[in-house]
């Protein structure tokens, strides 16, 4: 009996042992202390940042920066991670090498933040007086590095990349001063005043970092400088660098329509907010296009032939508007979550869609306003957007508001399926909103109210001050009720906060439109195809092709998706014959008198597939047609104001 207890206690033994807790495991290691926070007290001394940008045969920026110091010990400097216009956290830090920190012209050591990547950390040595700072920004030399901003030609200089600055205050309590070294014989052109060049280097006031880092400039070896409004209440410029000479050759009717454009700003907005604007405007196919908003100045590059090819080159006509309008619209009234103290502390982009998508609106109306687009080019372009929307299949789950995160979650990268992922959807489907808006407050006034007397209201407060005015939710719904009394808050909330299956099509048929599609594409969308090499058969098959056949986008749940193909093929073949774009259009028009199935011979990688597509409803480009008997309002929104 005694040798069973014993036997029973050895048992339970190594069973209580078999199933004893486990170690506790690795636990969480401290994280470093957090950069400082930015407090709004001034910087001690004036900090200076001198920029070569010479070396265009290798597009380095070779940057010396000094920073004055008043105590020994530990210091962080940081480099600009969130950078406003990108709304995203993508300051350039890959592409800064050959970092050296120094202080009487001895090395300083440094380790970069282990979190924190864009904060460096040094220790000041006793009895420094400054902490000077050499970098290089190695910009792209390929197109597939990022965009080009050097060229034989012309340059872009951004100098929210090539300038370091302290910890602990915010950006605008720092003070510095810039100089640069253009290439001789180049003309810089930018919103910074000048105070003289020394030995082929161009120095610039003293500013502090907030207008420094919104304050780009552009270089070129062909350059003009246009008058747009020279007696106006501050100096608005157009300065043009070009591939070529002849490309700046800009006709009186096209500069009296760029001029109206201020025209029109200011009746629309009555008021600036700027002491003199600059819009710094490249003609390239060699340097990066760009699109980005500053409070007195904007970087706007398109076509080489932005003037003399101005007939044939509609879609590009709105680009200027747009930037321009964010003078008022993103710089001066801000989202207050979109407003940081300085460029490390994140961006939240929850307003975007009033942001960039009352700007999108905007800019086309200024644009059609002015001339740049011809009404019937205005409304051509609204039935592009309005048809992309009435696809845009990922209403069904995600929310426009959801949308002003993709900056940060998709870093404007390509997606494979843009039409059911959404993309920045802030942008032109606030546009359509914010057309919603406007009719409806056309309507209910009787056509004594619209959303020009919102935007002079909300946007046009405080004339001549460049000071930012943040705004809330809430800020934009009383302003609204204040031009027309309704429930704006309910009407926001169901079109930009909720999951909307249902296209935001209201605005054209409240203004007396309705979209359709027809067989022969409009001018405007012909024009846009050119722009991106492309051909769009979105509403048809389904399918956007590059200028060599590549697939370059297929439209979610379209024929073509359904028949396998995706972006990263290649179209050989049509019906056995091979691929041409023209002969293509044609099958798909032959294609509505019966018959079989269209096939395509596609090349994925290494394999080749023939599909075939059921289809045989024609071509179908989008225009807008008149709803007879009812109010015409979008052309009175398109009329130039008096």
């Amino acid at each position: 009996m005694k040798s069973a207890l014993f036997a029973c206690a050895a048992v339970l033994a190594i069973s209580s042992s078999a199933f004893a807790q486990p170690s506790p495991g690795p636990q969480p290691y401290p994280m470093p202390p957090k950069t400082e926070a930015p407090q709004d007290t001034p910087y001690p001394g004036l900090l200076k940042v001198q920029v070569d940008a010479t070396d265009l045969d290798r597009h380095i920026f070779r940057v010396h920066e000094t920073i004055p110091v008043t105590k020994a010990g530990p210091m962080t400097i940081l480099y600009p991670q969130w950078l406003p216009g990108n709304h995203a956290p993508n300051g350039p830090l890959k592409s800064v090498g050959g970092i050296a920190f120094s202080a009487g012209g001895k090395p300083v050591t440094w380790f970069r933040d282990p979190v924190e990547v864009y904060s460096f950390h040094i220790d000041v040595p006793a009895g420094a007086t400054s902490i000077d700072i050499d970098f290089d920004l190695l910009s792209a030399v390929a197109g597939d590095e990022g965009r080009i901003v050097m060229t034989p030609e012309m340059l872009s200089l951004q100098w929210i990349n090539l300038a370091m600055y302290p910890a602990g205050h915010f950006a605008r309590r720092v003070q510095i001063e810039p100089s640069v070294r253009f290439p001789e014989g180049w003309t810089p052109f930018s919103a910074l005043e000048t105070t003289g060049t020394q030995g082929g280097v161009t120095h610039y006031k003293a500013v502090d970092f907030d207008t420094l880092a919104d304050s780009p400039m552009i270089a070129g070896r062909y350059a003009r400088q246009i008058d747009l409004d020279a007696p106006g209440p501050a100096p608005v410029h157009l300065d043009v660098i070009a591939d070529r000479p002849e490309l700046l050759d800009a006709t009186p009717d096209e500069i009296e329509k760029h001029k109206a454009l201020v025209q029109q700003a200011y009746k629309l907005y009555g008021s600036h907010h700027y002491n003199h604007y600059d819009f710094l405007f490249s003609l390239s196919d060699r340097m990066g296009g760009s699109g980005l908003e500053h409070h007195r100045s904007s970087e706007d590059g398109t076509i080489p032939d932005y003037f003399t090819g101005w007939a044939k080159s509609p879609a590009s006509r709105d680009l200027l508007a747009h930037e321009y309008t964010h003078s008022w619209n993103g710089k001066f009234r801000r989202p207050a979550d979109l407003w940081t103290p300085n460029f490390n502390v994140p961006m939240r982009g929850s307003l975007l869609w009033v942001y960039e998508g009352q700007t999108q609106y905007w800019g086309f109306v200024l644009s059609g306003r002015s001339g740049l687009l011809t009404k019937q080019e205005a409304l051509d372009a609204l039935a592009s957007t309005a048809a992309l929307y009435a696809n845009r299949v990922g209403r069904d789950w995600r929310s426009v508001e959801d949308t002003t995160n993709d900056p940060v979650i998709a870093s404007r990268r390509p997606q494979p399926w843009t039409s059911f992922q959404r993309s920045e959807d802030y942008y032109s489907e606030g546009q359509l909103v914010w057309l919603d808006a406007d009719t409806l407050i056309r309507e209910k006034s009787g056509g004594k109210r619209s959303l020009d007397d919102f935007a002079k209201s909300f946007f046009g407060v405080e004339d001549g001050s460049w000071t930012p005015v943040a705004y809330t939710f809430d800020d934009v719904v009383t302003a609204l009720n204040k031009i027309e009394p309704y429930d704006w808050a309910k009407f926001l909330n169901e079109r930009i906060n909720a999951v909307a299956p249902r296209p935001p099509l209201d605005g054209l048929a409240r203004g007396g439109w309705k979209l359709v599609y027809t067989e022969t594409p409009t001018d405007y969308f012909k024009s846009a195809e050119a722009r991106r090499h492309s051909t769009d058969l979105s509403y048809s098959i389904g399918l956007t092709l590059g200028r060599d056949a590549d697939i370059t986008g297929v439209q979610w749940d379209s024929l073509a998706f359904k028949a396998g193909l995706t972006i990263g093929g290649k179209l050989l073949a049509v019906n056995g014959v091979a691929y041409d774009m023209d002969r293509l259009k044609e099958t798909i028009t032959a294609a509505k008198k019966g018959g079989g199935p269209i096939s395509l011979l596609v090349k994925r990688g290494d394999h080749y597939v023939t599909v075939n597509i059921d289809y045989h409803g024609g071509l179908r480009y989008p225009r807008l047609e008149r709803i007879e008997g009812t109010p015409d309002l979008l052309s009175a929104i398109y009329t130039p104001k008096k």
